[in-house]
């Protein structure tokens, strides 16, 4: 069970106008900066973000079908931007994992009740 797109659409007009504010500095949270595939403009994504040895994993709640996720794939990669420093990632690429293991323990049990097997994996630069 993916989470709905109806959410999906509220979270963009209401939640994350105040989850910008909060990615920021709150550990497991960032923003994913990138350009739309059509139009060339920037966006920033609110997301939940986790470093790994190579870079960051994200979980996508959402699917892989989201704009945001079609975006960062057409560009090769996007900043992300997580306790207030920006990171330059690179090599995004997207991951079906039924165990979550590159989530910490919390999350991945978390992601289990929501029954999310969709990740994106970037590589810092």
């Amino acid at each position: 069970m993916v989470l709905p797109k109806g959410l999906a659409r509220f979270n963009r007009i209401a939640t994350n106008r105040v989850n910008k504010y909060v990615v920021n500095w709150a550990p497991g949270f960032g923003m994913i900066v990138h350009k739309g595939r059509k139009s060339g403009r920037e966006y920033r994504t609110p997301v939940n973000v986790f470093g790994t040895a190579e870079g960051y994993v994200v979980a996508l709640t959402y699917g892989p079908d989201a704009d945001w996720v079609k975006n960062v794939l057409a560009e090769g990669g996007c900043t992300v931007v997580t306790r207030r420093k920006n990171h330059r990632v690179h090599g995004a690429r997207l991951v079906h994992d039924e165990s979550r293991q590159a989530m910490p323990t919390p999350v991945r049990q978390f992601l289990g009740l929501l029954n999310v097997h969709d990740f994106l994996l970037l590589k810092r630069d």
